[in-house]
C-alpha cells in the first residue's frame, strides 16, 4: 500500500521532555500517528533509559522499544541558555509531553502556565505518579507502586502466590494510551476554541481506569473480587487448561458454546449434568470440572485442541513464549512486526502500532530510533536559529549534536 500524502496527526509538532517509559510510549503513539516528535534528551548520556540494559552491540534495548519515529535533540537542562532554549521552541510547537515529578517542570518554568502564558495554542500533557491533588498528589510514583494501589495486583495471581505483578510495565504503558487519546481529543477541541489546554493522567488513575466489571463489583455490589488466577471471574469453563505439549486458552463463554466443547470432548452428558447444566453450577464446581477438562486435554498438543475448538466457533489459542510469538506466521504475515535501517545496528526488527487504517499507509515504522543529538542541528535550524547561533550553543556545550 502506497504511503498517504499526509498521515493522521501530520503537521503537529511535539516537543517531548518526558523519560522513563509513560510518556515516551505516549510521544510513541503520536509519532507513529505522522506527528513530528522531537525528543528533548538531557546531556551528557541523554534518555536515562539509554542506560538500561539489556544492550544489542552497546544500544539499549529498552529504548529501541519506545522510540521509533522521533528525532533526537540534545540539550544541557542544567544550564540556563539550555532551558531557555527548549522554552522558545515550545513557543512554535503543538503539543509538550513531561512526566516529571510534580513540582519539577515549574522549578525549571516549563509549566503549563509559564508556557501557555506563552504559547496559548500549546497542548500541555502531563503524566504524574498518582496526579497533582489529594493526599499522594506529590509522591514519586513508578509502575509496580501503581499497580499495587490501583487493586491491580490484588486481582492478579493466584491463591497460592498471592498478588503478581503484570509482567510488563502496565501502569507506564497505560497512563501513556490514555494521555494520548487526550491530547488528540485536545487537537479536535482547538479547532474550534484556537486555544490549548493542559491534558493530565497517572499511573494510579490510568490502572483503576481500567478496573470495568471488577471495580463495578465492588462499588455496586460491596464485592471485593480476590486473585483470579487463569481462570475468568464469572464465567466458566473460561481460562487455562493443560495439553500433552503445554498450556492454552480456551473459552466456552456462551451455553451453546459449552454444549458444543462437551460434544467435542466425548461427554455429551455433561450439558445437563445438575453441576455442570448452566454457568453458576460450573462456576461453583469449576475445580472439580478443570481436572475432568485437563485429563481429557493431556492426550492431545496445544494446537490440536485449538484447532479444533476454533472449528466450533469456541475462541481457543496456545500460551506462546516471547520466542514462538515472534517466529508466529501470523504475527509475521499480519504486519505487527516491521523492519528499519538503524545507523548502527543494521536492519532492525521493531514491534509496530497495532492501529491499523488507510491514512497510515500500510505502516507504522518509519524511522529507526535515533542516536543521541542526532537531529539537534536540523531540528533547531527548522525552528529559525540560525547556524552561527547553532555553532555557538554546541561550542559552549548547551546542546550536543552527534558525531561532534
Amino acid at each position: 500500500m502506497a504511503e498517504p500524502a499526509a498521515l493522521p496527526l501530520a503537521g503537529l509538532r511535539v516537543l517531548d521532555l518526558s523519560r522513563a517509559l509513560a510518556g515516551p510510549f505516549c510521544a510513541t503513539i503520536l509519532a507513529d500517528l505522522g506527528a513530528d516528535v522531537i525528543k528533548v534528551e538531557p546531556t551528557p548520556a541523554g534518555e536515562m533509559v539509554r542506560g538500561w540494559g539489556p544492550f544489542a552491540e552497546g544500544i539499549s534495548v529498552y529504548y529501541l522499544s519506545i522510540h521509533r519515529n522521533k528525532r533526537s535533540l540534545a540539550v544541557n537542562f542544567r544550564d540556563e541558555t539550555g532551558l531557555e532554549l527548549i522554552r522558545s521552541l515550545a513557543d512554535k510547537v503543538d503539543i509538550v509531553i513531561e512526566n516529571f515529578k510534580p513540582g519539577a517542570m515549574s522549578d525549571m518554568q516549563m509549566d503549563y502556565a509559564t508556557l501557555a502564558a506563552r504559547n496559548p495554542r500549546l497542548i500541555y500533557a502531563s503524566i504524574t505518579g498518582f496526579g497533582t491533588t489529594g493526599p499522594y498528589g506529590g509522591w514519586p510514583g513508578v509502575d509496580q507502586i501503581a499497580q499495587g494501589m490501583s487493586g491491580l495486583m490484588s486481582l492478579t495471581g493466584h491463591k497460592e502466590t498471592g498478588p503478581v505483578r503484570v509482567g510488563i510495565p502496565i501502569g507506564d504503558v497505560v497512563a501513556g494510551m490514555w494521555a494520548a487519546l487526550g491530547v488528540q481529543a485536545a487537537v479536535i477541541q482547538r479547532i474550534s476554541t484556537g486555544r490549548g489546554q493542559l491534558v493530565e493522567t497517572s499511573l494510579l488513575a490510568g490502572l483503576i481506569g481500567l478496573l470495568t466489571v471488577q471495580g463495578q463489583r465492588q462499588l455496586s455490589l460491596g464485592d471485593t473480587p480476590g486473585v483470579a488466577g487463569n481462570d475468568h471471574p464469572v464465567v466458566y469453563p473460561y481460562g487455562m487448561f493443560e495439553a500433552s505439549d503445554g498450556p492454552f486458552n480456551m473459552a466456552a463463554a456462551t451455553e451453546d458454546m459449552w454444549v458444543k466443547l462437551c460434544k467435542l470432548v466425548g461427554h455429551e452428558e455433561w450439558a445437563a449434568h445438575p453441576d455442570y447444566k448452566d454457568n453458576a453450577a460450573r462456576s461453583r464446581n469449576r475445580t472439580a470440572l478443570k481436572a475432568k477438562l485437563n485429563a481429557i486435554f493431556a492426550t492431545r498438543g496445544k494446537m490440536d485442541w485449538t484447532l479444533d475448538l476454533v472449528k466450533l466457533g469456541l475462541p481457543a489459542g496456545p500460551i506462546f513464549t516471547l520466542d514462538q510469538v515472534f517466529e508466529d506466521r501470523h504475527v509475521n504475515e499480519t504486519g505487527i512486526v516491521e523492519e528499519v535501517e538503524h545507523p548502527t545496528l543494521g536492519t532492525l526488527r521493531l514491534v509496530a502500532s497495532p492501529i491499523r487504517m488507510a491514512g497510515m499507509g500500510g505502516r507504522s515504522v518509519r524511522s529507526a530510533p535515533p542516536l543521541l543529538g542526532a537531529d539537534s542541528r536540523k531540528v533547531l535550524a527548522e525552528f529559525g536559529i540560525p547556524k552561527a547561533r547553532i555553532d555557538a550553543l554546541a561550542a559552549a556545550k548547551t546542546i550536543l549534536c552527534s558525531g561532534e
